[in-house]
C-alpha cells in the first residue's frame, strides 16, 4: 500500500556557512515547494526555524536579511579583548551566545513551535547523557540557540536541567530523523562540505579537523546507504568553490552574499533540470 506523501527539508550545520542554505530555500520557494516538515541542526536548526515560519519566497527574501544581521551583530565574530577576557572568566568559550538569542528573538515572528506555519524539529547533543535530544515543542529560542552551540565558541545552553551543545555533534544532517517520520521526499540543505572529499592531513592543526570532520560525515554517509528506494532523495548543490572548515574568516557580509547567490543558482539549475521531461 503507498504511503502517503511527505515532503522533509533537511538542514544540516556548518556555522557561518550556514548562508548557503538560505540560497537553497529560496530556491525551493521559487520552484513552488513546500515542506511538510522541516528538520534543523546546528546552524541549520536557525535556518529552519525560520524557513517554518514562513515557507515561502517572501520568507526566504527575510532570511536573508537576517542573515545580514547576524553578520552585522558579531554572531560568529567578536573584538579580540572580549574574547580573550571571556576564555579568561569561563575558560570554555570564546563567544556570548547573546547576540545569536537577539537576532532570533528579534527577527522571527513566532516564539514557539507550535505557532509555526510548518512543523518544525531541532536537535541539540545532551553532555549529561551523551545523547541526542530533538526539540518539538515549547520555547524556539533556546532550542535553537542549543542546536547552534559549537563546543569552545559558544556555552552550552541549559534547558530543564540538562546541559547542550551543538546538534552536529550528534546529527550532522539528520536524513535518518526524516525517514524515522515517515518522508517520502527529502531535501537537504547543506554547506558544501560534504561535496568535498577529505584530504590526509599534512600539519598538526589539519590532523583534528579531519577528525572532526570524519566524525561528522559518517553518520550522514550510512543514512544516505539507507534510504530506501521509494523515497526521493535530493542533496542541493551548494554551488561554492570551497567549504573550509574553518571558516569565521567568511562572517563578512560580502562572502555571505556570494555563498547564497551560488547556492541560490546552483539549485535553481538542480531543480529545474528536475522538473524537465
Amino acid at each position: 500500500m503507498p504511503r502517503d506523501e511527505l515532503t522533509a527539508y533537511v538542514l544540516g550545520g556548518g556555522g557561518v556557512l550556514g548562508s548557503s542554505e538560505v540560497g537553497m530555500g529560496r530556491a525551493l520557494a521559487e520552484h513552488g515547494i513546500r515542506p511538510d516538515v522541516v528538520l534543523g541542526t546546528s546552524i541549520g536548526a536557525m535556518n529552519g526555524a525560520f524557513i517554518a515560519a514562513d515557507p515561502g519566497v517572501e520568507g526566504a527574501e527575510r532570511l536573508a536579511a537576517v542573515w545580514e544581521a547576524v553578520v552585522r551583530e558579531g554572531v560568529f565574530l567578536d573584538n579580540p579583548m572580549r574574547q580573550a577576557a571571556r576564555v579568561a572568566k569561563y575558560r570554555t568559550h570564546l563567544l556570548s551566545n547573546a547576540p545569536l538569542r537577539h537576532v532570533i528573538e528579534r527577527y522571527l515572528p513566532v516564539s514557539r513551535f507550535e505557532e509555526l506555519e510548518v512543523a518544525f524539529q531541532c536537535v541539540a547533543a545532551c553532555i549529561e547523557d551523551s545523547s541526542g535530544r530533538w526539540f518539538t515543542d515549547g520555547d524556539l529560542t533556546d532550542a535553537v540557540v542549543a542546536s547552534c552551540s559549537v563546543p569552545g565558541l559558544f556555552p552550552p545552553v541549559k534547558i530543564d536541567d540538562r546541559h547542550y551543545l551543538d546538534g552536529g555533534l550528534v546529527h550532522s544532517i539528520p536524513i535518518g530523523r526524516a525517514l524515522a517520520l515517515g518522508a517520502t521526499r527529502i531535501f537537504v540543505l547543506q554547506v558544501g562540505r560534504v561535496e568535498q572529499p577529505l584530504k590526509v592531513p599534512t600539519k598538526p592543526w589539519e590532523v583534528a579537523t579531519v577528525a572532526f570532520e570524519i566524525g561528522r560525515r559518517h553518520r550522514f554517509v550510512h543514512e544516505m546507504e539507507s534510504v530506501p528506494d521509494d523515497v526521493a532523495l535530493h542533496v542541493l548543490p551548494s554551488g561554492a568553490a570551497s567549504s573550509p572548515n574553518v571558516s569565521i574568516g567568511l562572517a563578512r557580509i560580502a562572502k555571505m552574499r556570494e555563498r547564497m547567490d551560488a547556492a541560490h543558482a546552483a539549485s535553481d539549475a538542480y531543480l529545474t533540470a528536475l522538473e524537465s521531461p
